[in-house]
């Protein structure tokens, strides 16, 4: 790497080192997400019920929370190659058995298994990565450095998948789209496991066994409970994300807004969070880890859900305005990034049973979400349910308080 591209990669925060990584996570990420926007119309088109649908995204996301979890405490007991190369392992397997014999047969049981299995793949692979961030990186850079990998993240599942399934879908058909992920998932790991030459050590562990290493991830808890508190700040981070697909489409039609018009919205919202995914993580670094979490994440993502609720009332439909307000929630959601540095710096070993529980937290966000809808939507309304998410936003800023760094550290908290 030249002496100009180093100079670049410090300016911008993220670690040289671990430059090729990023860009392995961006290409996996990418291949992961070929097939959010049109998996779930295409099989309900093929025959199968919306329950049906919703049943296999379940099972999906419940091996995915699983796999966030056993990331964290894995990469600690085994080093993040070999995690990451499991996960790119069931990533296939999952893919062949999904894409080879279910879908083409709509096995509906088979689709289950074997999308579960693929499930597990991509939080082995990308969240060991972000445990290898947070051993390797200087901590008066640790949130530009998590903020890079959210950055890769998101712009490779929810932007570069999305536009590279656009393409494809018309080039290659859906079938073929499906196989090529495949491609995009072992170039991603080429780049992260083989030519990133970064070393990764651990800080020596007093457990005897990997069966204890597993255990950390839920003594943890109990032996620093500020940990636990930022898993439950993990979770109410993207509850909202989860939640308003399942009622604000049919909210937004009732004031006018096609499904097309309301997709617009949605992905502008996240084009501006990957921006902001950066930027937070340079005013964690400057103004205070715990006090960006709080201040911006948790009061600001409370009053903008409720103006994003509103404001096509407040706006009189006016699209822009619209768009604007969710851009601004989208911005703010960003404002939890640097609780990815936060909660691994509580402790000053095992940060990989902290990360852990910060990633199981992001798992179960997506059964949350939904959760809550469909428990009291009927009785609340869609006004009742953004009032209830803008109020979970507050508690978590009210959690974070609590979540202080020791001692030694205290001075990057600027209290």
């Amino acid at each position: 790497m030249s002496n100009s591209a180093v100079g670049l990669l410090a300016k911008i925060g993220m670690p040289r080192h671990l430059a090729w990584g990023y860009l392995g996570i961006l290409v996996f990420m990418m291949g992961d997400g070929v097939e959010q926007g049109w998996l779930s119309p295409y099989l309900i088109e093929k025959g199968m019920s919306l329950g049906q649908s919703a049943a296999l995204f379940t099972a999906y996301g419940v091996t995915i929370a699983i796999s966030a979890w056993f990331s964290g405490v894995l990469t600690e007991g085994f080093g993040p190659r070999k995690t990451m190369s499991l996960g790119v392992l069931l990533y296939i397997i999952g893919t062949v058995g999904f894409v080879g014999y279910a879908l083409p047969n709509l096995n509906f049981w088979v689709m289950i298994v074997t999308y579960a299995i693929r499930g597990f793949g991509y939080p082995l692979f990308a969240y060991s990565f972000l445990v290898w961030i947070t051993y390797r990186s200087p901590k008066e850079r640790l949130g530009a450095a998590v903020g890079w990998f959210w950055f890769v993240f998101t712009g490779g599942l929810n932007v570069f998948g999305a536009y590279y399934a656009s393409w494809a879908i018309g080039g290659l058909g859906y079938f073929n789209t499906l196989w090529s992920s495949i491609f995009w998932v072992l170039l991603g790991a080429l780049l992260a496991l083989v030519i990133n030459k970064d070393k990764f050590q651990v800080v020596a562990s007093s457990s005897n066994t990997k069966s204890n290493e597993l255990m950390k991830g839920i003594t943890i808890m109990k032996n620093e409970p500020k940990v636990l508190l930022g898993g439950i700040v993990r979770i109410i981070n993207t509850t909202a994300q989860f939640a308003f697909p399942v009622f604000l489409p049919t909210y937004m039609a009732a004031h006018g807004f096609s499904t097309v018009a309301w997709l617009q919205i949605w992905g502008t919202i996240f084009m501006a969070n990957i921006a902001f995914n950066l930027i937070f993580g340079f005013i964690g670094d400057s103004l205070g880890w715990r006090n960006t979490i709080k201040w911006f994440g948790g009061v600001g993502c409370a009053l903008t859900t409720l103006l994003f609720y509103y404001s096509p009332q407040l706006f009189n439909g006016n699209y822009w305005l619209i768009m604007a307000s969710g851009v601004l929630w989208g911005a703010l959601l960003a404002g939890y990034v640097p609780l990815s540095a936060l909660v691994p710096s509580l402790v000053s070993k095992d940060k990989g049973a902290a990360m852990a529980v910060l990633n199981l937290g992001a798992g179960l966000s997506v059964f949350v979400g939904p959760a809550l809808v469909g428990l009291f939507i009927g009785q609340i309304g869609s006004a009742g349910m953004a009032w209830m998410l803008a109020l979970l936003y507050l508690v978590s800023a009210f959690l974070t308080h609590f979540i202080k760094l020791p001692a030694p550290a205290l001075i990057k908290e600027n209290m």
